[in-house]
This record gives C-alpha cells, sequence and structure tokens, in this order.
C-alpha cells in the first residue's frame, strides 16, 4: 500500500496541494505565535530611568496589602500616600532633600505624551543641557527631545512659556522642566522624593512610617512613571499571539478534514476499483492515512522553515505598531518547533481520520457507479457528533444566562464560545446546505432559460461539494460577525448605559492630571442659573470570600448634585440616602443588601466600614461605586456636571462655564457632545488581534476555496463536456460554472450569517439580565466584504479550471473515463 500511496500523491498532485500548503501554513503561523510567546514568557529587567544616578528614592505608599488566610493580596492605590512629614523633617536633618512631581503638560502643536517635572530633578535621570540654560521664572521651561529651540512660545494648559534651554531625550519620555517653584504650583503634591544619604540611616530615619518604601540600586526604577507596563504589555501581546494561534489551529483542522472527506468523496470509483482488485478496508484506510503522513510531515516541515523565517518579522511589525516595547526580539528557543511540527501532523492524521474511515466502507460496486449524486450526505457517527455539539452549545449557552449572563461580556469568553457552534453547524453543513441552495436558488430557478434551474439542482445534488465549500465561507462570515459584532454591541451596550445615567446638560472635564483647583470649583459653582455637581475618581477595596482583593472603581460626589445630574441604575435603595458614612454598591459585590454594613479600603489605604446605601445592577460590569468626597481623601476634581436651572439660558450658561474654566484649561462640553467624546472603543490591540484572527480565517478560507473549487471543476470535465454535447455554449458553461461557485459562497455566508447571529443574541440576552438595554451591532460591511472575497476567489477558482478543460474538444472531454 505504501507505493500505492505514493502513485496517488503523484498522479493526484492537484487533489493534496491546497492541503499541503494550507497545513504548512498552519504550522508556519503556530511556529510563529509559539515563537513569540517564548520570547514574551519574560520581561527583561529594567533599570531605573529617571533616578538612575539618584542616590536613594524615598516613596510614599501606593500598595494596599491585605493578609488572607492563604497568603497577602495586593493592589495599586488609587491615591497613593505622600511621605509624611515627620518623616521628611527626619529626611532633611540626613541631607539634600529633593521633592519630586510629575504631571501632565498639553502644549498646542507639541508632542502629546509630554510630562512635567521640577527642574532639580533632571540631574537623577540624568539630563543634561544641550543648549541655553536652565530655567528661573516661572513662564520659563527646558524640554527634551528637540522638538522645540530656545525662545519658542508655546501655550499650555498651565499658561504660556518660553523655552530657554533643551536636554537630550533619554528615550523614555518627552519632559518639560520648570522651575521648582512653579511645578510645585501646578502640581502640589509630591509623593516622592530623592534624599542624599546614606541608605541605612535613610531605612532608618523612615522606620515605623506605614508604607513608605526606601528605594536604592534596581528598586529605583519603581519610582519611575508605569514601572510594570513591560509587563503589561506582554500579557496584552500574548493574548493576542495565543488567540490567532488556536483560531490558526481550528481553521486548519476544518481545512484540511474537508479537503480529505472531499477528496475521499471524489475517489470512491478508485477505491472501489482497489476492493474489486482484492484490497481490504484496512488497507484502503491505511493508504489514506499514510498520504496525510506524508503530507503532515512535508508540510510540517515546511512550515518550520517558513515559521523560522516569518517569527522575526512579526515581532518587528509588532514595535513598529507599538503592540510590542522595543526590546521584544524572538529568542532562540526551539521548543515552539518541535510543538509546531507536531501539531501539524496531529492535524494532518486527525483531519483524515473519519475520511479514511469512509474510504475502507466503500465497497467494490462503486467501481459501476456514473452517477455524481451524493446518495447520502452524511455518515450517521457525524450526525450524532454535530447534534452533540449542538445541543452542547445550547446548553452551556443557557447556562451562562441563567448561572452568571456577565461571563457572556468577557473577551475570552466571546473569543471561544462561536467555535463550539461553528464546529457543530460545519458538521451538520450537509444537511444544511441542501435547503439554503434551493432557497437561494429559488429565484434564479424561475427566471427564463434553464441556467438557474441547473444551478439549484447541481449545489443541491452534490451536497459534499457544496458543503466542503460552504465550510471555510462559514468559519471566516462567523467569525467576522461573531467577533467584531460582539465588540460593537459591548461598545454600544456601555455607550447606552452612560447615556441613560447622564442627565446632566453640560459636563465640564479637566484637562490635567491635577484636576479643577479650588478657585475654578468656586467661579463654577458661581456660575448664574447652573446646578454644579463635582465629582473625583477614585476607588474602593474589598476583601471578598476572604481570599480575594477586589478593586472597583468609584465616584466621590456630594449626593444632592449626584441625584440631580444623574440617574443610576438602582435596584435597591435611594441616592438621597448616600453620606459620609455609606456606599452606593452593585450587586456584582458579595454583600449588596441596602442598610448593610461592608468593610472597605479606601483609595489611600484608609479601611472603613460603610452602611450600604443603594444598590446598582451590574449592567456591563462598569457600574462602579459612589462614596462622599470625605471618603476618597486627595481625589481630585476631574469632572462637573452641570444642569440647567428653570429658565436658564443654555447659550449664557455654557459662555459663562468656558469663562470660568479658561486659566485651568477644562473642557465644556454638550451632553451630547460629551456622549460622543466618551463613547466606548476597544483597545487597539484588541482590534490588532482581531484583524490578524480574521486575516488568518480569510487566508484559510482562500486556499481552501481555490483547492477545493480547482478539484471539483476538474473533476466535472465530462459533465461539462455533456452540456456542450447538449447545445450549450461555452459561455454559458462557464457562466453556469460561476454561478453555482456564487450560490455556494452565499449558503456558506448564510451559514455563518446564522451562527453570528446566534452568537450575537446570546450576548444581548446576557445584556438583558444584567439590565442593559440595547441594540445589536451587526457589521455588515466586514460581513459583505468577507462575503464578496470568498465569491470573487470561489468564481475565478472555479472558472478557471473550466475554461481550461473546454479548450478540448466536448467529443474528447465526453469520451474520457476515470
Amino acid at each position: 500500500m505504501l507505493s500505492t500511496t505514493l502513485r496517488t500523491l503523484r498522479t493526484r498532485w492537484v487533489t493534496f496541494v491546497g492541503s499541503f500548503v494550507a497545513l504548512s501554513l498552519g504550522v508556519a503561523l503556530i511556529a510563529v505565535m509559539g515563537l513569540a510567546l517564548a520570547s514574551s514568557l519574560d520581561a527583561p529587567e529594567r533599570g531605573p530611568e529617571r533616578f538612575a544616578a539618584a542616590p536613594v528614592v524615598v516613596k510614599g505608599q501606593d500598595t494596599l496589602e491585605v493578609p488572607t488566610s492563604i497568603g497577602d493580596r495586593t493592589q495599586k492605590l488609587a491615591q497613593p500616600r505622600a511621605v509624611p512629614a515627620a518623616a521628611i523633617a527626619k529626611l532633611r536633618g540626613l541631607g539634600t532633600v529633593v521633592e519630586d512631581r510629575s504631571f501632565a503638560v498639553r502644549v498646542e502643536g507639541g508632542p502629546a505624551d509630554l510630562v512635567g517635572h521640577p527642574w532639580s530633578t533632571a540631574a537623577f535621570a540624568p539630563y543634561r543641557l544641550d543648549t541655553g540654560r536652565a530655567p528661573e521664572a516661572a513662564d520659563e521651561v527646558v524640554v527634551s527631545g528637540g522638538w522645540a529651540r530656545p525662545g519658542t512660545q508655546m501655550r499650555t494648559d498651565g499658561g504660556t512659556v518660553r523655552v530657554v534651554g533643551t536636554v537630550g531625550g533619554l528615550g523614555f519620555e518627552n519632559a518639560v522642566f520648570y522651575t521648582d517653584a512653579r511645578a510645585a504650583a501646578l502640581s502640589p503634591r509630591s509623593l516622592q522624593l530623592v534624599v542624599d544619604a546614606d541608605a541605612a540611616a535613610v531605612r532608618e530615619a523612615v522606620r515605623g512610617s506605614e508604607g513608605v518604601q526606601v528605594l536604592t540600586g534596581d528598586a529605583r526604577r519603581y519610582a519611575d512613571a508605569d514601572p510594570d507596563r513591560d509587563s503589561e504589555a506582554l500579557t496584552a501581546m500574548n493574548a493576542m499571539f495565543g488567540t490567532a494561534g488556536g483560531v490558526t489551529a481550528f481553521v486548519s483542522v476544518f481545512v484540511v478534514a474537508s479537503t480529505f472527506a472531499f477528496a475521499v468523496a471524489q475517489r470512491r470509483r478508485e477505491f472501489g476499483l482497489l476492493r474489486t482488485a482484492g484490497a481490504t478496508p484496512g488497507q484502503i484506510r491505511r493508504m489514506v492515512l499514510y498520504e496525510a503522513l506524508a503530507i503532515g510531515v512535508l508540510a510540517s516541515a515546511a512550515g518550520c522553515l517558513l515559521g523560522s523565517y516569518g517569527a522575526p518579522k512579526l515581532a518587528e511589525w509588532a514595535v513598529d505598531e507599538g503592540l510590542a516595547p522595543r526590546w521584544f526580539t524572538i529568542g532562540d528557543c526551539t521548543w515552539p518547533y518541535h510543538m509546531a511540527f507536531a501539531t501539524g501532523l496531529i492535524v494532518a492524521l486527525c483531519g483524515v481520520l473519519a475520511a479514511s474511515w469512509r474510504a475502507g466502507r466503500t465497497g467494490p460496486t462503486e467501481a459501476l457507479r456514473e452517477a455524481s449524486v451524493d446518495t447520502r450526505a452524511m455518515t450517521r457517527s457525524r450526525r450524532l457528533c454535530g447534534a452533540a455539539l449542538l445541543i452542547t452549545a445550547a446548553v452551556t449557552l443557557a447556562l451562562a444566562l441563567v448561572t452568571n449572563p456577565g461571563d457572556l461580556l468577557q473577551r475570552k469568553t466571546y473569543v471561544s464560545r462561536p467555535m463550539l457552534l461553528i464546529t457543530a453547524v460545519a458538521l451538520l453543513a450537509p444537511v444544511l446546505v441542501r435547503p439554503l441552495a434551493r432557497l437561494v436558488a429559488w429565484l434564479p430557478a424561475r427566471l427564463p432559460g434553464a441556467g438557474g434551474m441547473l444551478v439549484r439542482e447541481n449545489a443541491t445534488a452534490g451536497v459534499r461539494r457544496t458543503g466542503a465549500v460552504a465550510a471555510p465561507v462559514l468559519v471566516t462570515v462567523a467569525l467576522a460577525g461573531s467577533l467584531l459584532g460582539a465588540t460593537a454591541t459591548l461598545d454600544e451596550a456601555k455607550a447606552t448605559e452612560v447615556r441613560e445615567q447622564t442627565t446632566a446638560d453640560f459636563v465640564v472635564t479637566a484637562e490635567g492630571d491635577a484636576g479643577f483647583d479650588e478657585a475654578t470649583l468656586r467661579r463654577l459653582r458661581a456660575v448664574p442659573g447652573a446646578e454644579v455637581s463635582a465629582s473625583s475618581s477614585s476607588a474602593v477595596y474589598v476583601l471578598e470570600d476572604g481570599v480575594a482583593l477586589v478593586r472597583s472603581d468609584a465616584r466621590a460626589v456630594e449626593p444632592e448634585g449626584l441625584a440631580a445630574t444623574a440617574r443610576l441604575p438602582l435596584a435597591a435603595g435611594k441616592v438621597s440616602d448616600l453620606d459620609d458614612d455609606s456606599i452606593i454598591v452593585n450587586e456584582e459585590w458579595e454583600k449588596h443588601t441596602v442598610g448593610e454594613r461592608v468593610n472597605v479600603w479606601l483609595g489611600d489605604g484608609t479601611r472603613k466600614s460603610l452602611k450600604i446605601a443603594a444598590v446598582m445592577t451590574i449592567g456591563t460590569g462598569d457600574n462602579g461605586v459612589y462614596v462622599t468626597p470625605r471618603n476618597a481623601p486627595a481625589a481630585a476634581v476631574d469632572r462637573v456636571d452641570v444642569r440647567l436651572a428653570h429658565g436658564a439660558d443654555a447659550g449664557s450658561v455654557a459662555a459663562a462655564l468656558r469663562q470660568a474654566v479658561r486659566a485651568s484649561g477644562g473642557v465644556v462640553l454638550t451632553r451630547d457632545a460629551w456622549l460622543r467624546a466618551a463613547y466606548p472603543e476597544t483597545d487597539r490591540t484588541t482590534w490588532t488581534g482581531f484583524l490578524l484572527v480574521l486575516g488568518i480565517a480569510l487566508l484559510y478560507t482562500g486556499i481552501s476555496l481555490a483547492n477545493t473549487m480547482v478539484m471539483a471543476t476538474s473533476d466535472r470535465a465530462r459533465e461539462l463536456a455533456l452540456l456542450r454535447l447538449a447545445g450549450a455554449t461555452r459561455w454559458q458553461v462557464l457562466r453556469l460554472v460561476g454561478a453555482e461557485a456564487l450560490t455556494v459562497v452565499m449558503v456558506g455566508g448564510l451559514l455563518g450569517a446564522l451562527v453570528a447571529g446566534v452568537n450575537l443574541v446570546g450576548m444581548w440576552s446576557a445584556l438583558g439580565l444584567l439590565s442593559v438595554r440595547t441594540s445589536i451591532q451587526i457589521p455588515w460591511a466586514t460581513l459583505a466584504a468577507a462575503t464578496g472575497a470568498c465569491a470573487v476567489l470561489a468564481v475565478i477558482s472555479a472558472v478557471a479550471p473550466a475554461c481550461h478543460s473546454l479548450r478540448r474538444r466536448a467529443v474528447e472531454l465526453a469520451a474520457v473515463r476515470e
């Protein structure tokens, strides 16, 4: 049988080239993703940046640490504490103390990520003057990066300043240095400081100060902005590459399985002849498995070679697009190659396993068959597997809706859940394509002429061919609709929540991290005809189940202002009951009964027992908690909601509000404008990951479509010749072949849209159970583009071999036998 296998591969190379290409690309992508993941498991130790030349850095408490029965649990504080004044007094007795400050700076026409510092901290990076001098007056600055020259006048959110010097950029920030006094005015709170003294003496001086950290050596990097950004970037990158790798394996199984299944169906007369010649069912099965093994070995080897070239290109692309840190490169790990090669073999063998069993069941009488009509579209085992998966998908969706509807809104869920339904529908495709093909061809079949009728009958007679072509289209359309539709629906649901909860006529937001100062707030409250509600961003921490320290975003606001400018989705209680001894929570909390007391930690780490005044619905998960300003210490006011008083003129109030915030640089927006600006958008990394996944699916769909259509059309040479002998012209035959390809693609598109619709209805139902009323967002443009691309490729792949076959005389083609 081995020699027969090799001869089959040589003579039927057209049948197997598509599987080879698909499998080799799949292995290459798996190798690339594996190499990327292996290279990003651990971030390299980053050294200190802003304080590389600082002797000792003292940092206030920025982490909440809570002991539990299974160990300490930690969370970053929303409002880190400053170093206590008593400790600072002791440190000043040891040596020079320089207070550090960091705050966002906005300059018209300047870089978007500018950050301000006092000039005295520049020496700790160290920054050195390239041109000009140090700042001496409140309106003088020094900038890094060379984007401005000495003498340049700049309008900032803190007033007009003049550049008097420049320093060379160090790559980790775009800095603007003010005088120490001006920096202190722009950012009053100092959370860390540099001490020029012996580290041991510094530690002794701050002993007993809760949470104060003394940083030396490489630990000084924890005083830099966002010291964990590398690990966070790697986590997001790993999720993206892991999802893409999983979809690669999933889709490649589909392509290989459908290709081999169709190839086996096409070769039933060949297997019948082998059975007539004395071949046993086991020999037939082994021959098919040997074919898959040969293709799997060659394709896996080629895929690993392609992966070795593709992985560095992927790393460069990820760095250029800002999806990976600048230092990210592909390492010298070898296990991804072993994993990819083994996966390729397993995919090839698993993909052909069912086909080999069916091939072994071919009887000797199959050699006498002439008709190409599929008398049995599906095996019993395929029906059972498809039905079982369909029932499993329905049951798991129902259980999720009943027990935990919020889980359906998680990205890992709406990315993985469609796979189960796609598999079920693809297995049942031969049963579904016949009625759908009749539906799609219903109108063409009633038009004058026999073309429409022939398209319908050919599509419904060759169910295996139709199913093999429709399956990859199903996968692409279903993935595009499910992934992009889910993110769009979730974004719209979040926007709907914000829209329903906001009753203010104007929203004023602060531009800087420092928020609005007291003078600005007094001016805003003094605007005639305006009811003002000032609020701050903070957080509250709660220990649930005795072991999980959970952070909830909090909004600190006065109850009267909250009731006037917001409509909270309350399930119980009243907003007016909120006071300094209470909190408004949501139903996601372990304790959520009105009147019950709950122990929490505030944004600065202070522990407090608060009474539950009201309970909100869970919604999309963005309904945080509400506290009063006293329970959000050190949280700056960053948003002011304004409600027009009865009879007040909107234009006059808007003008007065803009005048009130002119000095601080706040932005005044109408309710509708603010809602548009605050409309939630899927982050760039997620979108890029989805586009990568859909690109992989579309690539595989193209390979499968081209391969299957070439195989199917080449196998129909005698059928096309008979049409020519019956009187059809060459162009009529080609139009018929193209119309059949379009019909089959439309069938696959409808099945994919059905799967996507079921998944989106599941998410919509979950949102309804979570008290969010929104509409389903269907990405029509993406679905149309994906289906159109599949249609163009299918038509070309069908018409090209048909055109080549019709170059021979019809009588010669009709006389050709297998």
